[in-house]
C-alpha cells in the first residue's frame, strides 16, 4: 500500500499559496500552466478541511456544517510550482436533480479535458462503507486513463478498531478491480495525519514527469 502507512502527524508548516480564481466551467479556466492536482469527492467527505490541513491555511477552502458550498472550479497556486484544484463535491442530495447533474458535468469536463491535470485525488470517507458514487467516479477515471490516487479521510473518527476495519474493507473492495492499485493515503484533517505523505507524493509526481520530459 506504499505511502498509506505514513500515519505520524507532522507540523503544519504553511505552504506558499495564492488564489488564482474560481471558474464556472473548464473553458473559463486560465490556460494550462503548472501541474494541477485536483481534489474530488462526495459531498461531506471533508475535502475543504483536508485542503486546509495540507496547505497549512485554515481558511483557504471554505468549510461549513452544510455540504455543497463549493460549486465552482477553484484554483490555487502553490509555490509557483503546482496548482491545487478544489472541485465541487458530488452527490449532494439537497440540490435539485438538475443542479446536481450540472455540477457533476462540470467536474467531469474538467477532469476529462484539462491538459495540465496530473492527478485526480479521489477522497473517500474511511469510516463508512464504500459508496456507489465513489466507485463510479473511480471507474470513470480509470476508463479515461486519468491518473488517480485514493485519499481516505477521517481516519481518526469513530472507534479506532471499527474505522480501521471499515477502511480495510473499502480498500479490499476497490482493489479487487485493479491489477495494481493507485497510490493510497490515510488522512485526518484534525490530527494532520497523512499531510507529509500526500505532499511528498505530489512533489515526486512533478519531478518524475519533469525527468521524463527532459530525457532524450
Amino acid at each position: 500500500m506504499g505511502r498509506a502507512g505514513h500515519l505520524a502527524p507532522v507540523s503544519a508548516q504553511p505552504l506558499d499559496v495564492s488564489f488564482v480564481g474560481s471558474f464556472p466551467r473548464v473553458e473559463r479556466c486560465p490556460p494550462p500552466g503548472p501541474p494541477e492536482f485536483a481534489f474530488v469527492g462526495r459531498s461531506n467527505v471533508g475535502k475543504s478541511s483536508l485542503i486546509n490541513m495540507l496547505t497549512g491555511r485554515r481558511r483557504l477552502a471554505k468549510t461549513s456544517a452544510t455540504p455543497g458550498k463549493t460549486q465552482l472550479i477553484n484554483l490555487f497556486d502553490v509555490a509557483s510550482r503546482w496548482r491545487l484544484v478544489d472541485l465541487p463535491g458530488y452527490g449532494f442530495a439537497k440540490l435539485s436533480k438538475k443542479h446536481r447533474a450540472s455540477l457533476e458535468a462540470m467536474i467531469r469536463a474538467y477532469l476529462d479535458r484539462r491538459e495540465s491535470l496530473y492527478y485526480a485525488l479521489v477522497l473517500i470517507d474511511a469510516k463508512i462503507p464504500l459508496q456507489a458514487i465513489d466507485r463510479e467516479m473511480i471507474r470513470w477515471l480509470a476508463g479515461r486513463e486519468i491518473p488517480q490516487a485514493w485519499v481516505f479521510t477521517k481516519v481518526d473518527k469513530g472507534r479506532a478498531r471499527e474505522t480501521n476495519r471499515q477502511l480495510r474493507e473499502n480498500i479490499g473492495e476497490l482493489s479487487r478491480e485493479w491489477t495494481e492499485t493507485p497510490p493510497i493515503f490515510r488522512t485526518s484533517a484534525e490530527k494532520h495525519i497523512g499531510r507529509e505523505a500526500v505532499l511528498a507524493f505530489i512533489e515526486e509526481a512533478i519531478d518524475l514527469s519533469a525527468a521524463r520530459t527532459e530525457s532524450p
